[in-house]
């Protein structure tokens, strides 16, 4: 079987990989095409983009970089034409993975279409819902309330498992317990803008409040050289190994993304935030969202509750940011109560194995 696969960022790059190793366990022969990054490659996937040049963040990001959006729909859209694959699988990213799942339906009927790790309609953009129905023949959830959430619009998606979970259970499985160290984590982001944003007010709130007594250590994303960092550290630390800079952090600033659900499975205490480019403009943005659920995070819409505290839009701000951290470091009854929430979280997840269960519904059909 051939399987064209498409995946817009880091992380989907990472569970993309992830998928590939389950399928080609079930299917030896399987060959693999699509956009994605290093992880992909590694697994053997021919990468025609690197997620590096599709990942663009905020209206303003995506107009500046127009020209090479629309590159990259012509390159994935002639691949599909010429490797005429069995399956197409698209891993989130709904802005370019909706229009390609709409040229395929069009131009490719017997090619299935398996939308795994489906965007997060059911917080925004719901209406979504129909357009992933109509040209998806399966849709793979990762979250528990996902099929309930299609079945009130009369569709079927089935929960696979949680990706995110898997790979930290890896990572325990195979990682000695650390015990914490005076260490605040800051993890900006994966994207450029995001952390040209959103760094230089963490740092100066991290600065401010570690003083002598705590060291402050950078995560680096895939794909963004150490160079693109400089210019922002004063002598802080950057590491590329995010899980283990976490389970051994006090406490950790973490950009609103997967980060904060790795964070709290890790089991470390956190604050989320979040500021893009117009951020002026953010808020009224997200109005519309907050509507629909009373949360941002990943960990806060598991829970049903606030576990971490949102600091985003006009509530990202240096003295917010170094208030919250003051208090993961300082009150352990909040702490604890914060640790408490993480479980269960972990419960609501469950132990399912999101890539082998999607690849065992992809190649049974």
């Amino acid at each position: 079987m051939k399987y064209f696969i498409i995946a817009g960022e880091a992380s989907g790059d990472l569970h993309g990989s992830n998928l590939m190793k389950a399928l080609r366990a079930r299917d030896p022969q399987a060959l693999f095409v699509g956009l994605g990054g290093d992880k992909m490659r590694e697994e053997g996937c021919d990468i025609r983009v690197d997620y590096r040049d599709m990942a663009y963040m905020g209206f303003v990001a995506v107009i500046a970089n127009l020209h090479k959006v629309r590159r990259n729909m012509r390159i994935a859209q002639q691949a599909l034409l010429a490797e005429k694959p069995d399956t197409l699988i698209l891993i989130d990213y709904p802005s370019f993975n909706l229009r390609i799942a709409k040229f395929c339906h069009q131009h490719l009927p017997n090619t299935r279409i398996v939308y795994y790790i489906p965007p997060k309609i059911w917080a925004w953009k719901e209406w979504r819902v129909h357009q992933i129905a109509k040209y998806a023949h399966d849709i793979l959830g990762i979250f528990p309330f996902e099929p309930a959430f299609y079945a009130k619009h009369g569709y079927t998606c089935q929960y696979v498992g949680n990706p995110t979970a898997d790979c930290i259970r890896a990572f325990r499985s195979s990682t000695m317990t650390h015990r914490p160290s005076p260490t605040i984590a800051i993890l900006p982001g994966s994207r450029r803008s995001e952390i040209s944003h959103c760094l230089p007010t963490m740092l100066a709130a991290a600065r401010q409040v570690a003083g002598n007594q705590y060291r402050v250590v950078v995560t680096a994303a895939p794909g963004v050289e150490d160079s693109f960092y400089a210019p922002y550290l004063q002598g802080e630390t950057l590491t590329r190994d995010t899980y283990t800079l976490l389970s051994e952090a006090t406490a950790a600033v973490v950009n609103s993304g997967t980060a904060t659900l790795e964070t709290a499975l890790i089991g470390c205490p956190q604050t989320a935030v979040y500021h893009v480019a117009g951020s002026k403009y953010l808020e009224w943005i997200l109005k519309p969202i907050m509507f629909k659920i009373k949360h941002f995070t990943l960990v806060n819409i598991i829970a049903g509750k606030e576990v971490i505290q949102e600091l985003v839009a006009s509530r990202f701000t240096q003295a917010n940011i170094e208030k919250e951290l003051r208090q993961l470091l300082k009150d352990q009854t909040y702490r604890e109560q914060m640790l408490n929430d993480y479980q269960q979280i972990q419960m609501i997840l469950g132990t399912e194995s999101a890539p082998n269960n999607a690849a065992n519904i992809i190649t049974k059909q």
